[in-house]
């Protein structure tokens, strides 16, 4: 399988350009024809030691560009560019001057957006030198991954630029002299452990007198600070500063400090624009057993004098057995506690409490640890967690396979297991041979129980179910090709080794043990989402965190008999993206992206955790997002056969608006170059272009009753009468972002008087000119587009004969006057879409109603566009509408690339207008025919 890319989503190119945005006015980079020639007015220096990036603008400037991205971006703007100040070992203050938060939900593309931003700032402004910090092995595995099934991609986007991206290799040393002479694009992946002491090799002097990280300095790379959480003590901020960066650029979906935050996509927008999977959550508890030892130990209490612990056991009360909270000393007796219960009469006698190790005795032996349940029925919920997990992977796997019967890709399901001790899942005997855990041998048993109910075999291109007798029978299969059948195959861990090559828990700081695993892990994607390898359920260890994850992942399943330290948050982590096809196509039905996480907590303590965590960490609420595995479910199926017998007004309506059109565009130059020319001598609307200046600022820094503060102790400025700007060929860089004529562009500069502004900062008057130019441009197409009927070409009426879907209640309308629509259940998106559907139900002048499925997109000049509703009135005559439900607010807000798509939209049906064909964005059905 090769992956593949769509290189038009929305919020990532969002996210590109607002970094672009923050270097505008930054002059054009120089060619190697002009080494000679005054350097300062390049984006590119040239020094004895290589070829580097050079930033022009001043921080005022830069600063007056971050606060105008902050407002188009709704975030709260910055009173100043907040450095990142840190404290060198030496015990002097310094900052890392320039740095912007780039916040970007998990799941959601964080890595491709940032390397697609290498590729857009060196075309855009021609810097070259880019170094990307990561914390971990694991990160740097998935950034070595992307760039290497991105690369192919990227060259086709950006006309096959030079890129040379390597990992550091502190046995490979002259590559940073390369990267520093080169004068291509230069990618360099570094572990932030790599650079941090002066021990390390990248640090020392070689024979020529230089340290290798000189070669680093030399060029002013902007680094790429990835999950930058990981890096924020002050060891770890003055290595990043001794990389002499031209500025960072911090990506994560949880960073600890947002230094000029320019870019936020959250957890509820990826939630609620489907960039992420859904998430229902089958909580696992216990109830009602109390016949075997419990003991839960919840806190160790240090008092002043003494010590004490908080457990939680079953005690007989007057209502009968309940679960209680005690603060017990050493010499305390559960058993006396639980008010005689004989479970606790066996050498339940509190021996000793011990603070360092988060853990107390009991007489018996049995140690118990902070978070850690020992007794009751705790292997019982784990066993049932196995269970619960196969069940829900056997279900998706069954109907996401039969996708690819249909035309579309077919979907390999993969399940993950979080454990906290390798031991539950392999172990060792004396002579060192692997064994089975305990986990290991429950699922495999677990598995083969399911496996017996969902016997396929393959026929054609069709799986189909067989009953048992058959199925091993046929001639056309043998056992063997059905491999995830065969429980031993079906599972594998991903864990750490030791010297002996066996599996041990990893530790929260990498080594080099974890480096086999990682690149296990990073390096089989695509095999792991092929079909032909067996693998479907992986076993990890919780320290597997941020760096790893799978589109596929379909189910997270927690097993572990401590609460542990990772957030819900990082967990559902490695699920959260959309999943992939076996064509190596993003899937983007909802009613695919379902992440199941199997908690050994209720559904309520899980979602009220995790919106917390939300919360806390982002300021935005979660709340009833998330559904309950256990919840009601219904099944959405047709309510009779789709025939014109059944359904004579879906017909009707149908073959009125199922016809395929294309659309034309009828350019007027004159009308786009006189548009164009009015905004351009709006100064409202292109305000006039900035002098440049080059300014050096000293900080002192020092402690106040605020905290440490840097007071600028000398400002220099270079005048803007010495700094004097080549004008770039303007033809040739416009018509690189917009598909016009050069004698167009010619037109719009000649007529608009504010060429000579391209002498004063080039650079500043392309980017505005181009912006204006570009939105002239897009509203001219969509007001001249004229779409025309293609003979013969119909949108399939195989749209609406899907299999059953099984939907959360929650999400769903529902039908009582089936004669009126398709189906018994509607999906619904909103509460919006719920009351109109409510309206076309209790309304006797509409005589019938339906979604129009995903598939019936009309072509736009800017993407395809899917309408909502089609509607059948009838009063005094019969009126058929095609119907966009906005609310009165989405209405009011409507702009940019949506409203050009509705009024594409409008066109398109206008086409239809003499069958009855009407088109309408109203927010309750009366507003239809008002």
């Amino acid at each position: 399988m090769k992956l593949q890319f769509d290189g038009g989503q929305t919020y990532q190119l969002n996210a590109i350009q607002t970094v672009i945005d923050i270097f505008k006015g930054q002059p054009l980079a120089k060619g190697n024809f002009e080494l000679s020639f005054a350097m300062e007015k390049s984006s590119i220096s040239y020094t004895e030691k290589g070829i580097g990036n050079q930033l022009i603008l001043s921080r005022e400037h830069i600063l007056q560009n971050v606060l105008a991205i902050q407002t188009a971006n709704e975030i709260s703007v910055s009173d100043a560019l907040e450095p990142c100040i840190f404290q060198a070992i030496d015990e002097t203050y310094h900052q890392i001057d320039l740095n912007f938060t780039i916040e970007m939900e998990t799941g959601t593309g964080k890595t491709y957006t940032y390397l697609r931003t290498i590729y857009e700032l060196n075309r855009e402004y021609g810097f070259k030198k880019f170094v990307i910090v990561v914390p971990s092995v694991a990160i740097r595995e998935g950034v070595l991954k992307n760039l290497n099934i991105t690369h192919e991609h990227f060259q086709g986007l950006y006309n096959n630029p030079p890129v040379n991206a390597k990992v550091y290799d502190s046995g490979k040393l002259t590559e940073l002299r390369n990267f520093a002479t080169s004068n291509a694009i230069q990618i360099l992946v570094i572990n932030i452990d790599s650079f941090t002491k002066d021990t390390n090799i990248i640090n020392k002097k070689g024979e020529l007198g230089i340290k290798p990280i000189e070669y680093i300095q030399s060029t002013n790379p902007i680094v790429i600070v990835d999950e930058p959480q990981n890096m924020e003590t002050d060891v770890r901020k003055n290595a990043m500063y001794n990389l002499n960066p031209l500025c960072a650029l911090r990506y994560s979906a949880t960073h600890r400090n947002l230094y000029n935050l320019v870019y936020n996509l959250n957890p509820v927008q990826a939630y609620d624009l489907g960039l992420v999977k859904q998430i229902q959550v089958d909580g696992i508890t216990s109830q009602d057993n109390y016949n075997t030892p419990y003991v839960e130990l919840k806190s160790i209490l240090i008092g002043k004098t003494n010590l004490k612990a908080k457990v939680a056991i079953y005690s007989q009360e007057k209502s009968g057995v309940q679960l209680r909270e005690f603060n017990i000393e050493v010499g305390d007796d559960l058993g006396l506690l639980s008010n005689g219960r004989d479970i606790y009469k066996d050498g339940f006698i509190l021996n000793s409490i011990k603070a360092t190790a988060n853990e107390i005795e009991f007489s018996n032996g049995i140690i118990v640890k902070v978070g850690q349940i020992k007794g009751g029925i705790a292997d019982e919920i784990v066993k049932f967690q196995i269970e619960r997990t196969v069940k829900h992977h056997f279900e998706k796997e069954h109907r996401y396979r039969l996708l690819g019967s249909g035309g579309n890709g077919a979907v390999k399901v993969l399940s993950l297991f979080f454990v906290d001790k390798v031991a539950n899942y392999r172990s060792y005997d004396n002579e060192g041979n692997s064994i089975k855990g305990p986990y290991a041998i429950w699922f495999e048993e677990i598995f083969d129980k399911y496996a017996k109910k969902y016997r396929h075999h393959y026929e054609g291109n069709l799986y189909v179910d067989a009953p048992a007798e058959e199925f091993f029978s046929s001639t056309k299969v043998h056992e063997t090709d059905i491999p995830y059948l065969h429980s031993s195959r079906v599972h594998n861990g991903y864990f750490s080794q030791d010297k002996a090559k066996k599996w041990v828990d990893s530790k929260e700081k990498n080594t080099k043990a974890d480096d086999d695993t990682y690149n296990l892990i990073m390096k089989d994607k695509e095999r792991l989402l092929s079909f032909e390898e067996p693998l479907r359920f992986i076993f990890s260890h919780s320290a597997l965190r941020e760096g790893w994850d799978n589109p596929n992942i379909f189910q997270i399943c927690t097993l572990r008999d401590t609460k542990s330290d990772i957030s819900k948050r990082q967990e559902i982590g490695r699920g959260l993206r959309l999943s992939v096809d076996n064509t190596g196509n993003r899937v983007k039905d909802k009613n695919i992206n379902i992440l199941t996480i199997v908690a050994n907590e209720s559904f309520h303590s899980f979602s009220e955790s995790l919106q917390k965590e939300i919360q806390i960490e982002t300021s935005v609420s979660f709340k009833n997002r998330l559904t309950d595995a256990n919840a009601d479910k219904r099944k959405v199926k047709p309510s009779k056969e789709l025939t014109r017998e059944n359904f004579p007004l879906f017909f009707d309506i149908w073959e009125k608006i199922n016809h395929k059109t294309y659309y034309r565009i009828q350019l007027n130059t004159e009308t786009l170059i006189a548009n164009t020319v009015s905004d351009l001598k709006d100064f409202t609307k292109m305000l006039p272009t900035k002098t440049p200046k080059i300014e050096s600022h000293t900080y002192q820094l020092k402690y106040s009753e605020h905290g440490l503060q840097g007071k600028a102790a000398d400002v220099a400025y270079k005048k803007s009468d010495e700094i004097q700007y080549s004008i770039p060929d303007v033809f040739a860089y416009v018509q690189n972002r917009v598909d016009i004529t050069r004698s167009t562009i010619f037109e719009i500069l000649r007529q608009s008087n504010r060429y000579e502004e391209l002498a004063i900062n080039p650079q500043m008057f392309l980017d505005n000119f181009v912006e204006i130019l570009q939105n002239n441009l897009r509203k001219l197409l969509v007001d001249k587009v004229k779409y025309e009927q293609i003979n013969n070409s119909y949108y399939e009426l195989s749209l609406f004969e899907t299999k059953e879907v099984e939907k959360f209640l929650s999400k769903l309308f529902t039908v009582e006057r089936l004669e009126k629509t398709l189906y018994n259940y509607i999906q619904i998106e909103s509460n919006v879409e719920s009351a109109f559907a409510k309206d076309c139900e209790i309304d006797s002048n509409i005589k019938f109603y339906f979604k129009l499925p995903n598939g019936f997109k009309i072509p736009t000049p800017l993407g395809s566009y899917n309408p909502d509703w089609a509607v059948v009135f009838e009063n005094d005559k019969k009126v058929y509408f095609v119907a966009e439900t906005k609310s009165t607010i989405d209405r009011q807000l409507l702009r940019g690339v949506e409203e050009m798509k509705i009024k594409c939209g409008k066109e398109h049906f206008a086409v239809f207008k003499d069958l009855g064909i009407e088109y309408k964005v109203v927010t309750e059905a009366s507003e239809l025919y008002a």
